[in-house]
């Protein structure tokens, strides 16, 4: 992004930068959207507390950063003291920036109960635990992104075909993808497989639409490789030399025909044999893929399977095909971790590690929804304390949010939040919030927080000074510092934690301040680098797996317990209960991305909310047309578990079996305190959603595969712009 600033220092303008390779001088409407944020009359841009009785009140004092810190350090060692640092929890919501300095304030201080606020970690979890029990590694599609020259590039090939699944890349990406090189890509030749149960532009141009059943992908993709299997499609140099476990995989998928698919899905077989056909005949075919592979219970499953197709095809590490990075890409360590912060007892403390170790190992995270039964329970000891930054966990990610919410409140004894703009979460459970400063008012490294988008590091500059706001890394330096000096005395800045942390350097952010010169640096990335031991830690050719190859049949799920080949679970909730069906006869998915906002960020900003002002669900004609629904009406949605409601669209797009919800509503114009804490239950689709209901290693959800009903209400909650504008909206 180019920053523009008035002569008084304010943020006026944005613009995407025409050098950066990544995006071209693309952006969304919320980078364009940025100095609404920043000057926004409701942000808050200096530290506040208020006492424990004042819970759920707008009854917030203004403090300086010291006495902020001070009181907080103060409540952490008092609660460590009481009852060990293990009941002290710290979360982070979808940062790209901020986890890996939230992890290491946690650790640092002694508390292996890092854990992300949503049941399973159902969100891209699953797929990274899947692709790694495979490969040891995570894949994405290679549109040429890690080349300076781009499409231009004489290494690069591009994919004949590529599969979008479970995403749609014009809105919303997994990390380190920028959705619009698709479209380059189609106007260069490119074909693409669309898998998706709604029609969108994409699948309109596209020339195989696979609507899904969501939460069948497991069947579609286990149905696909019984076709490539059997007509004999599959790349056997690569089977031979680099897989393990390929004849148990082709008896497995013999429980998979495309006949039994088609039913399963709802899709032609017809179609799932094209595409089949389309994606191991191309040289070379990609596949990019989103969060709907996750949210199922069987998301590792998910995970699995779509890298097993991508490995029998010969797909894996190849020119236009699925890339990783070389060594050395992503964040460094920064001369503490979890081993050296935690120590081996308290590691055996990490809520849920017994029982699902897999998940806490992988990923280093306390279990989500065993965490929710500690604080209900006290089991296996009670949790006191909390830290969350950039989390508005009971609006976005916590399913049943009104267990969540009862359980914090009534557990923490003290509870931190950190963020730009006062939310539900923070007025009803925090003692202190603390402000945060937004992209324009710091300096930083811009990586994802996994491995394989790291193609290219991007750098932030501070454009201006808003209040006396705080980056996240400076925040966990300074509190770090106070709890366990010894363990951050490497660090003499809090710019130089951020420079050992992120690129590996200590030398007083001189080395930052030298490369963060460029507009990126693009780290370079080979290809076949399995060939060249590049890919393990010995240096031997092959995969990082204890095989050494892509283990079809994963010795990682077989010592953890699960099936070692791949396997299709049928949604716990849906038509598999029939009696279930007639009370609940849709099937509910949500989470998908909007352009206006990023879960639950930007519902204060007038222009994004112009947008998008009132909470939607997207239903098929026929079906409002039963019920008596009409376009714009609002309705009740409901499931075995609460209900919301939401604002009906009626449109063509989706089919007469699948509903599509907004998520992560509240309403910042509202009263923020309880019981309303700004309508936040009202129109939650997480209401719906369960706790409990994962795979058998811990992971996953049925988010977006989930039963629910439908029931027109004459009441009206159309969101008044008018009251958005005088609240919120300010000209610069």
């Amino acid at each position: 992004m180019l920053l523009y600033t008035n002569d008084e220092g304010d943020l006026v303008k944005v613009e995407g930068d025409p050098e950066n390779p990544f995006n071209e001088g693309r952006l969304c409407v919320r980078c364009l959207d940025l100095p609404e944020m920043v000057n926004n009359p409701k942000r808050l841009t200096h530290p506040l507390r208020r006492a424990k009785a004042d819970r759920g009140h707008d009854r917030w004092e203004r403090i300086g950063w010291d006495e902020a810190l001070d009181l907080i350090a103060a409540e952490l060692n008092k609660v460590k003291e009481a009852y060990g640092p293990e009941s002290v929890i710290f979360s982070c919501g979808t940062g790209r920036d901020i986890a890996p300095y939230i992890t290491r304030l946690c650790w640092s201080f002694g508390s292996p109960n890092f854990v992300n606020i949503f049941s399973g970690k159902a969100c891209y979890l699953p797929r990274v635990a899947g692709c790694i029990a495979t490969t040891g590694a995570f894949w994405v599609a290679d549109c040429a992104q890690q080349f300076p020259d781009r499409y231009d590039n004489p290494a690069w090939q591009m994919p004949e075909t590529m599969f979008v699944w479970g995403n749609y890349p014009l809105i919303a990406n997994s990390d380190g993808f920028f959705g619009h090189w698709v479209v380059d890509l189609m106007k260069r030749g490119m074909k693409i497989v669309m898998i998706d149960p709604k029609v969108t532009w994409l699948s309109a141009k596209a020339e195989v639409h696979l609507p899904v059943r969501p939460g069948t992908d497991a069947a579609l993709a286990l149905a696909m490789m019984n076709v490539i299997i059997n007509e004999d499609l599959y790349d056997h140099d690569f089977v031979e030399y680099w897989c393990y476990g390929f004849d148990q995989l082709a008896e497995r998928v013999q429980e998979m025909p495309p006949e039994k698919a088609a039913e399963i899905c709802g899709v032609p077989v017809e179609d799932i044999c094209a595409a089949a056909r389309m994606y191991a005949q191309a040289k070379p075919a990609a596949i990019q893929w989103g969060l709907a592979a996750d949210q199922k219970t069987d998301g590792m499953q998910n995970g699995q399977v779509t890298v097993d197709l991508m490995a029998i095809t010969g797909n894996l590490d190849v020119p236009g095909g699925q890339i990783l990075p070389g060594a050395g890409a992503g964040h460094n360590e920064s001369g503490f971790g979890f081993e050296k912060g935690v120590g081996d007892e308290l590691q055996k403390k990490m809520i849920g590690l017994e029982q699902y170790p897999a998940y806490c190992m992988i990923i280093l995270n306390a279990h989500a929804d065993l965490m929710l039964h500690a604080l209900e329970t006290g089991d296996p000891y009670p949790i006191k304390m909390g830290f969350y930054a950039g989390n508005n966990l009971m609006s976005c990610t916590s399913m049943e949010p009104q267990r969540w919410h009862d359980a914090i409140v009534k557990s923490l004894e003290f509870c931190i939040g950190f963020d730009t703009f006062m939310n539900p979460s923070i007025e009803a459970s925090c003692d202190i919030f603390l402000p945060l400063s937004t992209v324009a008012e710091r300096e930083g490294t811009v990586f994802t927080h996994y491995a394989p988008c790291t193609v290219t590091a991007g750098f932030m500059h501070k454009a201006i000074e808003v209040g006396e706001t705080m980056t996240d890394f400076e925040l966990c330096y300074e509190l770090g510092r106070r709890l366990r000096p010894e363990v951050w005395e490497d660090f003499a800045s809090a710019k130089e934690f951020m420079e050992a942390l992120r690129l590996g350097k200590k030398e007083g952010g001189a080395y930052f301040d030298k490369v963060s010169q460029n507009v990126v640096c693009q780290i370079p990335v080979e290809y076949y680098k399995y060939e060249r031991g590049q890919m393990r830690q010995d240096g031997q050719p092959g995969f990082a797996t204890p095989t050494g190859r892509v283990e079809l049949w994963s010795t990682a799920f077989n010592q953890f317990g699960d099936d070692p080949l791949p396997y299709y679970l049928e949604p716990e909730f849906g038509p598999a209960d029939p009696e279930l069906m007639k009370e609940y006869p849709f099937i509910l998915t949500t989470g998908a991305r909007t352009t206006a906002f990023f879960h639950s960020e930007h519902r204060q900003i007038a222009y994004l909310r112009e947008l998008n002002p009132d909470p939607i669900v997207e239903i098929n004609p026929q079906v409002a047309l039963d019920l008596g629904i009409a376009d714009g009406q609002w309705v009740r949605l409901r499931s075995p578990f609460g209900e919301c409601v939401e604002k009906a669209r009626v449109t063509e797009t989706v089919d007469e079996k699948t509903v599509h919800a907004q998520h992560a509503w509240w309403f910042p114009e509202e009263d923020g305190s309880e019981p309303n804490l700004y309508g936040n239950f009202r129109s939650n689709i997480n209401n719906l959603l369960p706790n409990d209901h994962y795979g058998k290693l811990g992971f996953g959800a049925p988010n977006k595969c989930l039963v629910c009903g439908i029931d027109p209400l004459v009441e009206n909650y159309d969101t008044d712009m008018n009251l958005i504008w005088e609240k919120f909206g300010k000209l610069v």
